[in-house]
């Protein structure tokens, strides 16, 4: 038997999909199951493209459904507990400047199902994650972007 992937998030990120997840059985499912029963109410089906389109979103939502629920169950709950806090891991958010004289930025390094660059959090598995995991404050790291190579001083982590 395959081993299941382990989802490494935070309590605050579990509950957001587990909101999500609720939001997508009790509401959204019903709405598509209304937007099929209408949608065959005009008759034909082999030319209905509000059929289609219907059975086309059913088909993602019990997708998402299926896979928030995977996430869910597989969680690894983060837990910063302040040890190795000067060390850059997981659930940490890492300051840095991009060097020679760049301006600083700061993410919150997650699990990839909590990611949200907008809102400053970097999944684990991305080449800035990847690249500043396990480095301490004042260590100056290369870092792989879409841009290129840059090289950045780590100047807080918490």
């Amino acid at each position: 038997m395959a081993q299941e992937k382990v989802f490494p998030m935070t309590e605050t990120g579990k509950k957001k999909l587990e909101e999500e997840l609720e939001y997508l059985k009790t509401v959204k499912r019903k709405e598509v199951v209304e937007r099929i029963k209408v949608a065959r109410s005009f008759g034909d089906l082999s030319e209905n493209s509000e059929y289609d389109s219907a059975k086309e979103e059913q088909a993602f939502v019990e997708g998402r459904i299926t896979t928030l629920d995977n996430m869910i169950r597989n969680a690894k709950i983060i837990e910063d507990d302040g040890a190795n806090s000067d060390i850059v891991s997981l659930g940490k958010t890492v300051t840095f400047t991009e060097l020679p004289d760049g301006e600083e930025e700061s993410y919150t390094i997650v699990g990839s199902a909590e990611a949200d660059p907008f809102e400053g959090k970097i999944s684990n598995d991305s080449p800035i994650a990847k690249s500043l995991l396990g480095k301490q404050v004042g260590d100056e790291v290369t870092v792989q972007t879409p841009g290129g190579e840059m090289l950045v001083k780590i100047v807080k982590i918490s």
